[in-house]
């Protein structure tokens, strides 16, 4: 019970902080969709 807990927990901590790492790393989408190298015409 204590290991199912743990590992919930720590699947939320990972995906509240995946965000603002990825960011940091410049793999932010927002980023990637503003480059000017994508066009859609």
């Amino acid at each position: 019970m204590k290991v199912m807990i743990s590992a919930f927990v720590a699947a939320l901590v990972i995906a509240s902080l995946a965000p603002v790492v990825l960011d940091q790393f410049g793999w932010s989408s927002a980023e990637q969709a503003s480059s000017e190298s994508v066009r859609l015409e």
